[in-house]
């Protein structure tokens, strides 16, 4: 079990890693060895997961997780596949950490006389430019 929070844990054996060849500049090393790593996770049928999580997951994941719901990370940053492995882990263990911290409510807020008097003269002020750009009517 990998610790996420205190509350918290993903089992090993949900994670499935492959590894790819590497995108973008590297002669032959690029070219040869396949230090890319693609960690996926079916956080949708992940027993650890709750709904409010994984619905914060899915809108923290963004493009990396599927209709599906398999987040799928891709790490490909060092030349060495145990720093790619060590790197693809940091960042899903990073991302399960902020979807399983929920909102905080927002507080209804009214704006300061202060700021009120303020949106107010730029207002007046705006106006009063846009009022000298006009044509001047001839009598």
């Amino acid at each position: 079990m990998i610790r996420v929070t205190p509350t918290l844990a993903i089992g090993e054996d949900e994670l499935v890693e492959s590894f790819i060849r590497a995108s973008g500049p590297g002669g032959q090393n690029v070219n040869k060895l396949s230090t890319a790593v693609e960690l996926r996770v079916d956080a949708a049928r992940s027993p650890t997961l709750d709904a409010d999580t994984l619905a914060r997951l899915r809108r923290l994941a963004g493009r990396r997780m599927t209709a599906d719901g398999v987040l799928i990370i891709k790490a490909q940053t060092f030349r060495s596949q145990e720093q790619n492995r060590a790197g693809a882990l940091a960042r899903l263990i990073d991302l399960l950490r902020r979807a399983s911290a929920p909102l905080r409510p927002r507080k209804a807020t009214r704006p300061t006389l202060a700021s009120r008097q303020r949106r107010r003269r730029l207002k007046t002020h705006r106006s009063e430019v846009k009022k000298l750009r006009r044509a001047v009517a001839e009598d």
